[in-house]
């Protein structure tokens, strides 16, 4: 098949080459070529060369080419020959399409000079091309109904052909139903038409086969055929039909869901769609149905959907429907009855028929405990229950009549064993095979107080923290009560008891509902270790129950109180303790030992001993344990003579408690040994000073040994003056009878005056640990000392005894009670149960009888007395739920409590009877009776929809049916529906079908055939009357629709449409609105639009129609160059079937507008022009085209202003492009020539077009270096062959006229070539070192480097490099002076020892070569002997004194003196200088390595310090001596005691003291002072006023003191001690005149 090209194709390039002209040539005519299309590749169209004119050598010499405007290269030419040839297949059809001319502009262009010439070449048609339809086969869809002469358009054949080639005729093979007629069209084109000569009928032949055939006029005629295929559509007029009116099938109840119930068939004479069956229920089958069964709408098939139960439903009757798929539809119908079969699938159930009351413990057997009853649905043997108990419980199941039980008791109940019994009764029935069911019963027994609460365990231990927050919980103690409700609530109590004598309620408290115990207070370890608290549980039962519970409650112990210093006494009463050694101990040397005690216990109060801070810490050490400070090592000569130790006393508790104790030791020599100065180190005295320091020292420790024998005297006489007075230093005897583990000790004293004795210990009582005592109390107001000495604790129990301090043991009360259960005798109710029936009692009543009515009599029927009623609580059951009845308990009568409605409660049952249970207690008796409810005619036919719309063809056959709905009738019997009837109608008469259960069903008959022009719609009521009397009825309105068929044609208003657009419409734009209609209804009616199937692609892409409306948009864009005209085919179909459609033509018209700018083509390509070339010189050849016509199409050429080119227009719109002035590609190596094209249409349109024209460069241009000379600066020491500089040079020209080479002109650097120092790289200008350069040798050299380029001739430039060599800091400096020094010997100096601050004692000088910076040098000393004696000047390096020079300053100096320049990095030198002290020629030359000692004036400071010490020990020694000697001349005439003295306040009368402490220690009490009075008062107390020195001390002093003095050892203790270790308390009663 070949394409064919149309119009729109080939109209442009025959416009173009109309249009198409030569240069400014000389032209003496036109020539023109003519051949056939389709020669051979090759053949020869003319003789070219000689037709222009030119010979054969110019083809080659001027480069003689052809040019196509078309693009493509169809033709060229033959060079040997000259011959124009065909180069490529010539097809007309491709490159004129249509048009009758068809002409190849060609362009033949010769160079040197440009010259251009115009042939044309005329391709003529042959008949190459056959006439084809688009499709070769054709497919026609028409209605058996078509009515004769109707027209179907067929499509045309295309040939590309032209002239009498083209296409001429068409022919149609022979056929009796159809004839081809030709409609001829404006453009004189004819269309093919197929007329319907003859009635169709589809069942006669259902399909036409045809052949149309084209034909060409060419010789020999060529021709192309379609195959046309004709179906006849059917038109439904047929029925489903299926193969049975009803159909029967059982199903056992027991069929699982997509059991396969039936398939039905039915059969449809139509074909197609009209043929299709599809099956459903009816329109009006009920719910129930539906929910059950389902049928496959396509093959028929019902399945089961739901469950089936014989019980509910035992049998349905089903409504098929069979629809085809037709319009209209048409429909069959027949019925399907499903029978269901019983099986035993009803398991029995267990009813209550009074519910299980609750049953006390005590109860005896045979108690009746509930009635019930069983039920199967299922009848016959199904419907037969047996029930059975479980073994073991303690009840039994008695029958009575029919399926009904009593529950009874049988054993002996214990709510404690079992509170609750539920009871499992399974129901059996007598089924194949049989079926269970099981119901549980729960029954509760009642408690009854039987049983005490018990306590999770009979005694609880607490271990409770001291200090603890008051309120805190200590403990929960719970019990159990395995009794119930409130015999099982518990309430919780303490019984009353003591602990230290005081009611256990004052430390603690119960909650009594949970039994958490709480504290009243916080508990102190030390006061009270450990109690037991006695807690009571009791029930709320009648009588209630108790039991008890001991709670142990033990108290932990905290750390909460830190150790207390008790040795040294003066350092735990604050004050420094001073201790004296010998300076001749040894390593070992016991000093002194600490003592400290802690109140708490077990790991909290074991106590560690550590040195924290020390004056020497290697001198020495603590015991960790013992506390003992001993020394480390011997003591040197050089050790401090007053050193201090800082000891830290830690507990080990958590957290750890600490204290600490300052220990001041001086060390002693003797008599005869100086006592240093302990603050400083001596340094080597001068003799003179020496002497004055050793008289200082004999004198000081003269006086301190004097005071020293005075104290000793006066401590021996004190000594033997109290043995007059009261017994001393008795130790006491060991009584090992004594065992008292107690260590909690707690003391209380009442005195009328000030305390005279008083001992406390702690730990173990019998232990023999050191512990004191008053050995001697004052007598007097005027006693001085009390002794106390350690002594044995065996003697402590007499102070107990006359302290009367020891405590009783704690005594532990535990109380028991227990309740004995006291048996009960309870008198128990037996119930009995009569079963002795008589006979049936039955009632019957008619339904809707009025609330109150009577039904009978019960209580005389029943043989029971009006009092019975009440007394024995008679009550009716309904087993149906709801309570219908109920009795008159007045008159005994059965009477109706609720509306009753027969057909709610039994349906369609023709017997309805109500079972009821009358239930009587005390005993429990049980009636059975039945009331029988009679059914009244209160019900009237109903029809489930009350309007029926029915759709019937008009082409139904008369005698169809049509099924109607039955009405449905609640009633029974007479009561139920009998009959129906229609009103009267001509088209449709009434009869009853009859079915197997003796129903009836409507059905409508079609007695004449219906016509829907004359009548679309029929309205029919049917009446349904049942048997009652009065008789009721219902009504059913019956709406016939007569459904239409398609037998009209779409018809539009015009045959043909034209309409104009401008090509620059735009899109969406609404064109024309086309309007059709139809004579049918409904869906035949409905109209769509499209375009004709055969619409090309080119108009589908161009519009678009609204298939609803008809109306016609721009889709997309127009062009006029491209399509003049569109002719469009309409199809309108219609929604019928068959689908009726009916034809129109669209011609649309495009008018041109200026819608295309003109464009600008190069004829030839520009080539580069030399920069030197003259004007008036071609460059380029060009021309102007239009796609537009007329005035759109005329173009103008203009360039820019300022450009050296001008246009030179030719003939046509071609143009030359020509230099107009001298170039310079320096200037611009290129013109970009920007040429506007401009056509003449309105609004004109133009075009730009950019032509870049090469300027060839010509070498014009020298090199040009950046600049005329350079510097470069280098640093000496480069490494040889690194790059020195980089020159760079330039050149205007381009290619190679501006590649650059660079070289180095020859010149003389120090009488050497500058070659040997540098070179260059040509290529790009960069120079190199050959070697190192010395800043020191060559400071500056200059080179000359010169640019050449590559042109020619060749041009050149040169340029100077300055080269400056940069100075490095490569030279260290070098000493000149002192000349020995800078030989590498020492330098050796003398000066004067009487030189002062500022000598100059020599001078040393360095020189650097090097330069600036780097030869800047400065001078420092590195080392010294003494460098605070001598300085050099920085920058001189003249060497200094500092200072005038002592005689302490070594006589042989050494300075090593360091000199640096001042360059990166730094070079340095130094230089040693020995310097010589001298006084004289006989003057030493002292050691050089000897430091100078201290001078005089620290001397000086250490004896007037010795001076102030003797000073102040003397004037203290002797103010000492007096008081002490004055205190004892007074004291002693009254008492054999001293040292101890009161305040002289004689109205002090302290009438009555109570002290309290507790202390709590795992080791002895080292010390314990305890006071009475009022603290501020100046009563008398006791203090320590000296310490044992060692371990093996005897006694302790203790001196009286106000007590203000003690309120500062209080607070002491305090920062030491917390609050809760010590209790002081004291009372004090008012007497009149004295302040509290």
């Amino acid at each position: 098949m070949t394409k064919t090209i149309g119009y729109r194709d080939w109209r442009w390039p025959a416009l173009w080459w109309h249009h198409f002209f030569l240069l400014w040539s000389t032209i003496d005519g036109q020539t023109r070529y003519s051949i056939p299309e389709e020669l051979k590749q090759g053949s020869v169209v003319g003789h070219i060369a000689k037709d222009l004119g030119f010979g054969l050598s110019d083809i080659f010499e001027r480069k003689l080419r052809v040019a196509s405007v078309a693009g493509k290269q169809y033709f060229s030419v033959d060079a040997g020959k000259g011959e124009l040839v065909v180069n490529d297949r010539l097809d007309r059809e491709a490159l004129c399409g249509q048009s009758a001319s068809c002409v190849l502009p060609l362009q033949v262009v010769i160079e040197n000079p440009l010259q251009s010439h115009r042939i044309e070449v005329e391709i003529r048609d042959i008949n190459d091309n056959s006439p084809s339809f688009l499709s070769s086969e054709l497919s026609l869809k028409i209605a058996e109904f078509a009515a004769v002469g109707t027209r179907f358009p067929l499509e045309s054949a295309e040939d590309p052909d032209v002239g009498s080639n083209s296409l001429k005729t068409y022919s149609l093979s022979k056929n009796d139903y159809f004839s081809l007629k030709l409609k001829d069209t404006k453009n004189g084109r004819a269309v093919p038409e197929l007329v319907l000569e003859k009635p169709l009928d589809r069942e006669k032949n259902a399909q036409h086969q045809l052949m149309l055939t084209a034909l060409d006029g060419g010789n020999p005629v060529k021709s192309g055929t379609c195959k046309i295929t004709i179906t006849v559509l059917d038109n439904n007029d047929n029925f489903p039909v299926f193969s049975e009116h009803e159909y029967k099938v059982s199903l056992k109840e027991n069929s699982t869901k997509g059991t396969f119930v039936i398939k039905l068939t039915a059969t449809d004479a139509d074909e197609g769609l009209n043929g299709e069956v599809k099956y459903s229920f009816g329109s009006r089958t009920p719910e129930l149905v539906l929910s059950t069964f389902e049928i496959n709408e396509k093959t028929g098939e019902i399945v089961l959907r739901g469950a089936l139960d014989y019980e509910s439903t035992k049998s349905y009757l089903i409504d098929i429907t069979a629809k085809d798929n037709g319009t209209p539809e048409m429909e069959g119908h027949c019925r399907v009855q499903v029978d269901v079969e019983d099986i035993n699938d009803n398991a029995p159930e267990i009813v209550l028929t009074s519910k299980p009351s609750p049953v006390r413990e005590d109860a005896p057997s045979g108690t009746v405990v509930a009635l019930i009853s069983a039920i199967d649905l299922d009848s016959a043997g199904n419907g037969k229950v047996t029930l059975q108990l479980p073994r073991g419980a303690p009840f039994t199941l008695k029958p009575s009549f029919s399926n009904d039980y009593e529950l009874l008791t049988s054993g002996p109940l214990d709510r404690e064993s079992f509170s609750e019994y539920n009871i499992e009764i399974t129901a059996t029935d007598s089924g194949s095979p049989p079926l269970t069911s099981k119901k549980t019963i729960s029954v509760s027994i009642t408690d009854v107080n039987d049983n005490p609460p018990v306590f999770t365990q009979p005694s609880y231990n607490v271990y409770l923290k001291e200090n603890g927050v008051p309120g805190s919980i200590l403990y929960s103690v719970s019990a159990s009560d395995l009794d119930f409700s409130e015999n099982a609530k518990i309430s919780y109590s303490i019984l009353d008891s003591k602990v230290q004598d005081v009611s256990v309620s004052s430390y603690v408290y119960i909650n009594s509902d949970n039994g958490s115990i709480y504290s009243m207070h916080s508990f102190d370890y030390e006061k009270l270790k450990v109690f037991q608290i006695q807690v009571q549980a009791k029930d709320q039962g009648s009588p209630s129950l108790s039991s008890n519970a001991t709670v142990h409650v033990f108290i932990l112990d905290q750390n909460d109180n830190a150790p207390t210093v008790i040795y040294p006494s003066s350092a735990a009463m604050g004050s420094l303790s001073q201790q004296r050694m010998p300076r001749s101990a040894k390593a070992g040397h016991l000093v002194t030992k600490v003592t400290a005690v802690d109140a708490d216990s077990g790991h909290n109060a074991w106590i560690s001993y550590k040195v924290s801070e020390a004056t020497d810490a290697s001198l020495f050490t603590v015991n960790l344990y013992t506390g003992e400070v001993r020394t480390k090592r011997s003591v040197s000569e050089q050790d401090d003579s007053s050193q201090r130790l800082l000891i830290e006393i830690k507990d080990d508790g958590v957290p750890v408690q600490s204290a600490t104790v300052t220990v001041s030791i001086l060390l002693e020599d003797g008599l005869h040994e100086p006592i240093l100065d302990l603050r400083q180190k001596a340094t080597e005295p001068s003799k003179k000073t020496g002497r004055i320091t050793l008289y200082l020292i004999l004198s000081l420790a003269s006086i301190s040994v004097l005071s020293l024998v005075t104290f000793l005297i006066l401590a021996v006489k004190c000594i033997r003056n109290s043995r007059s007075s009261a017994s001393c230093c008795t130790r006491r005897n060991d009584f090992d009878d004594y065992k008292n583990p107690n260590r909690n000790l707690q003391i209380q004293l009442n005195t009328d005056g000030p305390i005279k004795y008083v001992e406390v210990l702690g730990g173990d009582m019998l232990s023999q640990s050191q512990s004191f005592r008053s050995c001697m109390s004052p007598m007097s107001e005027y006693s001085d000392f009390t002794l106390i000495k350690p002594s044995s604790t065996t003697d402590f129990k007499e102070v107990i005894s006359v302290l009367d301090a020891s405590l009783p043991d704690s005594t532990w009360t535990f109380e028991s009670q227990q309740v004995s259960r006291d048996s009960e005798k309870r008198i128990h109710t037996v119930f009995y149960v009569m079963l002795t029936i008589d006979g049936q009692t039955r009632y019957s009543i008619p339904e809707e009888l009025k609330q109150g009515s009577v039904v009978g009599n019960l209580a005389k029927d029943l043989d029971l007395r009006l009092s019975e009623i009440f007394e024995r609580k008679l009550r009716v059951d309904s087993e149906a739920g709801k309570q219908y009845f109920s009795v008159d308990a007045g008159k005994g009568e059965l009477v109706v409590n609720d509306r009753i409605d027969r057909e709610a409660l039994c349906g369609q049952s023709a017997s309805c009877v109500l079972p009821l249970q009358v239930v009587l207690e005390t005993p429990l008796n049980l009636h059975r009776i039945e009331v029988e409810i009679k059914d009244i005619n209160d019900n009237a036919p109903n029809f489930n929809t009350k309007e029926l719309s029915l759709k019937i063809s008009e082409s139904a056959a008369v005698g169809t049916r049509f099924p109607l709905e039955s009405a449905e009738d609640a009633d029974v019997g007479s009561n139920s529906v009998k009959s129906y009837t229609l009103v009267k109608n001509e088209c449709f008469t009434l009869k009853m079908k009859e079915v197997e259960d003796g129903k009836t069903v409507p059905e409508l008959v079609l007695e004449k055939p219906l016509d829907r022009e004359r009548k679309a719609v029929h309205q029919l009521f049917l009446t349904a009357l049942d048997g009652g009397n009065p008789a009721m009825s219902g009504t059913s309105q019956i709406t016939i629709i007569v459904l239409d068929v398609n037998d009209n044609f779409p018809v539009f208003e015009k045959s043909i449409y034209k309409v104009s657009l401008e090509e620059n419409t735009p899109k969406d734009t609404s064109i024309i609105r086309i309007t059709a209609t139809d004579a049918d209804e409904g869906p035949n009616k409905e109209i769509e639009f499209s375009f004709g199937s055969r619409t090309p692609d080119s108009i589908l892409s161009v519009f678009e129609i609204n298939p609803l409306t008809g109306e016609l948009h721009l889709k997309g864009e127009l062009d006029y160059e491209r399509d003049t005209s569109y002719k469009i085919e309409i199809t309108a179909k219609d929604n019928g079937i068959p689908e009726m459609e009916g034809h129109c033509r669209l011609q649309i018209d495009i008018i041109d507008v200026n819608d295309n700018t003109p464009e600008i083509v190069l004829t030839s390509k520009p080539s580069p022009v030399s920069e030197d070339a003259p004007s008036g010189t071609v460059v380029a050849l060009l021309k102007a085209r239009d796609l537009d016509s007329g005035n759109n199409s005329k173009v103008t050429l203009q360039l820019p202003k300022g450009t050296p080119f001008t246009l030179k227009p030719s003939f046509s719109n071609n143009y030359a492009l020509v230099t107009t002035g001298p170039l310079d590609r320096e200037s611009f190596s290129e013109y970009t020539i920007e040429i506007t094209a401009t056509d003449s249409g309105s609004p004109p349109l133009s075009s730009k077009k950019t032509i870049p024209v090469i300027i060839a460069d010509v070498n014009d241009n020298p090199p040009v270096f950046t600049q005329p000379s350079y510097n470069v600066y280098l640093k000496e020491n480069g490494v040889p062959g690194s790059i020195l500089y980089s020159v760079s040079a330039s050149d205007l020209d381009f290619g190679e006229n501006a590649k650059i080479s660079y070289s180095i002109l020859d010149s003389k650097v120090q009488d050497v070539s500058v070659s040997s120092y540098v070179y260059i790289n040509s290529d790009n200008g960069s120079i190199y070192s050959m070697h190192s350069f010395d800043y020191e040798k060559l400071k500056v050299f200059q080179i000359q480097v010169q640019a050449k380029d590559q042109g020619s001739p060749s041009l050149s430039s040169n340029a100077t490099v300055h080269v400056f060599i940069l100075d490095q800091n490569d030279n260290a400096p070098a000493v000149i002076y002192p000349s020995s020094a800078a030989m590498g010997s020492l330098s050796h100096q003398r000066m004067p020892r009487s030189a002062k601050a500022g000598h100059l004692v020599t001078k040393v000088t360095a020189v650097d070569a090097d330069s600036g910076h780097n030869a800047w040098i400065s001078y420092k000393v590195s080392e010294a002997t003494d460098a605070s004696l001598f300085t050099v000047n920085l920058y001189t390096g003249e060497v200094r004194t500092k200072r005038a020079v002592s005689e302490q300053d070594d006589s042989s100096q050494r300075l090593l003196i360091e000199i640096k320049d001042d360059g990166e990095p730094i070079q340095s030198a130094t230089v040693t200088v020995s310097i010589l002290l001298e006084d004289g020629l006989h003057e030493p030359i002292l050691d050089l390595r000897q430091k100078a000692v201290e001078p005089s004036k620290k001397t000086g400071r250490i004896t007037l310090y010795l001076i102030l010490s003797l000073a102040s020990i003397s004037v203290l020694s002797l103010v000492t001596f007096l008081i002490l000697a004055v205190k004892c001349i007074r004291n002693s005439r009254s008492s054999a005691s001293c040292c101890t003295r009161r305040n002289d306040f004689d109205d002090y009368k302290n009438p009555n003291r109570n002290l309290q402490i507790q202390l709590n220690t795992d080791g002895p009490i080292k010390y314990v002072e305890v006071l009475g009075g009022d603290m501020l008062s100046q009563s008398q107390s006791f203090r320590s006023c000296m310490s044992p020195m060692s371990e093996y001390s005897d006694f302790t002093l203790i001196k009286p003191s106000s007590t203000t003095d003690f309120k500062e050892v209080i607070s002491v203790l305090d920062a030491s001690l917390p609050d809760s270790t010590w209790t002081f308390e004291s009372q004090q009663h008012h007497r009149d005149g004295q302040r509290l």
